[in-house]
């Protein structure tokens, strides 16, 4: 563990109405603006990652906006700190929900059995007796405006386009899915509440994403704001992403100015063939904030994900030195995001490798909650939003009534539980990566269904259980770059000396529910005014398709899993039992195995030079100047994640304004 890297301390404090209803206000206007700005002006996500732009953008400033009010009236701020942590945390935990994490595929998802039917895919023939009633719109009419827009829809206002959406026939649908999603998301809540005093606690556990928010919180807690931003080093990082992207975001518009290179294609430097043949497509980009949130990552974590990442590109070119070409093909149906090469089969061992490795860590505790759950010990403990004995059989019962309604829909009884499984699987692991490793954007390599598929083979579903289980996994459970469960682990860490439990969680949850339904409200509209064709909505277009003809494949033709798959999977799990063995035993481990899981993923493909740069700046720092040094030149490192967000909050209000915008972070 990093010395000298321990979140700053809070102390309790009572949320007053005006804080909430603020909250409420800015998380539902982000949700009803997000859908306009990312879709439809393709403008800088205000979202996007689990360190979202805009509610930093916002919080920074409300920040100084209160601070020098303050100090000008002479009178104790509007707000206080713990406040305005609690605001940003709302803004945090909707961002998501108004596009990649639930509506940027919703409505494709609901309409494509209907929309891209034909008689050569049969779609029709097939899927149709197997949709669930109420889930799906039946109005061919209503799917085809939903398109196309309605006719004349860019002159109408937004209120006309509002009285025009057939609500008669979404209606049924829109409540149906929002009371599945309310259910996974309140499973969520209790899982997160449940091992929030083991991470929290009991390991001690790193959170990079969320240092700049609490050092903010703190400087402004103590009246020295000026202090935290005009420290030398503070606006010397400040500076150096405030004229890259000045310049370059100039050159965007003007391209007569000059540009700094952010993407330097290095794959060139590589033979196309031969024992480095895996780096032929490797790109380096230089992302500021990023290298901030490495630096103030723990080393060992840091150093892992580049060390994994290069060394899973390396495997591919070895393997071919040795005469293993192993056909894309092998691989078989899969619903994994970037999955593309049976090698990255080993992700689906090694997720399930440390899974146990968590559980296993969490034994006393889980111990602990089971003997409170049953009444053996008190169940009234400290907790993070509400005791431990309701947390478990909320978690229990939540999972009981999905299992029940998959039943309902299809699914077998054992097999709804593997998949609800698998889902709460992955996402408690993805969860873990990116609060732990300070990943503010991560993807999946493999999806929870591969995983399945993989171990019992496709087989063991029907086919209402593949349908069933292929869009529920595309709606919630696939796309994690704005997952919901990692910002409820962070939430749980920002709101753990808050002393009203019951207004905070009655809070949050009004929060979700609000942000759930302006999103599909404001995605809805956005689509019947200028059309999905119209909108910027391929990647959605085309991966729900993806899902959809991967569906039918698997219900006309199951194939034989892949013995290169099955041996790929029992590798990962063997590496990830190596590496949790070493990491738990020996202190002078120098591999976390959180680096391994992300070796495929495509954001380590983004970010591996980031991290790199972050790692490497961290160990000169502690090698050379100590504990003192980090303390001084981590306001460097903060600098730069706040100038880069600060410039990309700038630039995405220029984008809103203009028929382009110039992109600081990746989306």
């Amino acid at each position: 563990m990093l010395m000298g890297t321990a979140l700053p301390p809070t102390s309790q404090t009572r949320l007053r109405p005006r804080a909430i209803l603020l909250g409420l206000l800015l998380a539902v206007g982000l949700c009803a603006l997000t859908p306009f700005n990312n879709a439809f002006r393709q403008a800088t996500p205000l979202g996007g990652g689990h360190f979202p732009l805009a509610p930093f953008f916002i919080f920074f400033w409300l920040t100084l906006l209160m601070a020098g009010s303050g100090k000008l009236f002479k009178r104790s701020p509007w707000l206080n700190g713990k406040e305005l942590l609690f605001v940003w945390l709302l803004m945090v935990l909707v961002s998501g929900i108004a596009y990649t994490g639930l509506v940027r595929t919703f409505f494709i998802n609901l309409t494509a059995p209907f929309h891209f039917a034909t008689p050569e895919n049969r779609w029709t023939e097939i899927l149709t007796p197997l949709l669930p009633a109420n889930w799906f719109p039946r109005s061919q009419e209503a799917v085809a405006t939903l398109y196309d827009g309605l006719p004349g829809g860019r002159r109408m206002g937004w209120a006309a386009v509002l009285q025009a959406i057939p609500w008669a026939v979404w209606l049924p649908s829109l409540v149906s899915w929002g009371l599945f999603v309310g259910l996974c998301y309140f499973v969520m809540i209790c899982l997160v509440n449940l091992l929030s005093q083991q991470w929290l606690r009991n390991e001690r556990m790193n959170f990079p994403l969320l240092r700049v928010p609490l050092l903010m919180e703190e400087a402004y807690s103590q009246d020295a704001m000026g202090q935290f931003l005009l420290n030398r080093f503070m606006l010397v990082g400040l500076l150096i992403p405030a004229t890259l992207h000045l310049l370059n975001g100039l050159n965007f518009y003007f391209p007569a100015v000059p540009q700094v290179p952010t993407l330097i294609l290095a794959g060139a430097y590589f033979p196309k063939f031969g024992l480095f043949s895996g780096f032929y497509k490797l790109k380096i980009y230089i992302y500021p904030a990023f290298i901030g949130f490495a630096f103030l990552t723990t080393r060992q974590i840091s150093f892992s994900f580049w060390f994994f990442f290069l060394l899973g590109s390396l495997l591919f070119g070895l393997l071919a030195v040795m005469g293993y070409t192993i056909p894309a093909a092998a691989l078989g149906i899969t619903f994994g995001p970037t999955l593309s090469r049976p090698e990255e089969m080993q992700m689906v061992g090694a997720y399930g490798i440390f899974f146990l490795f968590i559980v296993w860590l969490a034994r006393y505790h889980l111990t602990d909650v089971a003997r409170k759950a049953f009444g053996l010990a008190p169940g009234t403990g400290r907790n993070i939003w509400f005791s431990t004995r309701l947390a478990a059989w909320g978690l229990l019962g939540g999972i009981l009534v999905l299992m029940a309604w998959f039943h309902l829909l299809g699914v077998g009884w054992w097999v709804s539980g593997l998949v609800i499984g698998a889902f709460l699987m992955i996402m408690l692991v993805a969860s873990r990566i990116i609060t732990q490793g300070g990943l503010a954007y991560f993807t999946l390599t493999a999806a929870p269904l591969d995983g399945v598929i993989t171990i019992f083979g496709p087989g063991i579903f029907s086919a209402a259980g593949i349908f069933i289980a292929g869009i529920v996994q595309k709606a919630l459970f696939l796309d994690l770059r704005e997952s919901l469960m990692p910002s409820l682990v962070h939430a749980s860490r920002i709101t753990q000396k808050i002393r009203q439990r019951r207004r905070m969680l009655t809070t949050i949850s009004i929060a979700l529910l609000l942000g759930v339904i302006v999103s599909f409200t404001a995605m809805l509209a956005l689509c019947y005014k200028y059309g999905i064709r119209e909108l910027g909505l391929d990647w959605a277009s085309g991966t729900t398709l993806h899902t959809y003809e991967n569906v039918v494949a698997l219900i006309e033709t199951p194939p034989e899993t892949s013995q290169w798959v099955r041996n790929f999977a029992l590798a990962g799990a063997g590496v990830m039992l190596l590496l949790v063995v070493g990491y738990h035993r020996f202190y002078w481990w120098p591999l976390h195995p959180i680096g391994y899981l992300t070796c495929y993923s495509s954001a380590m493909r983004i970010l591996w030079f980031s991290f790199f740069v972050g790692w490497l700046c961290n160990a000169l720092c502690m090698r050379y100047g100590g504990v003192a040094l980090f303390k001084k030149i981590r306001y460097l490192f903060i600098g730069l994640i706040v100038g880069d967000f600060l410039m990309g909050g700038i630039w995405a209000l220029v984008g809103l304004f203009s028929d382009a915008s110039y992109q600081v972070l990746p989306s």
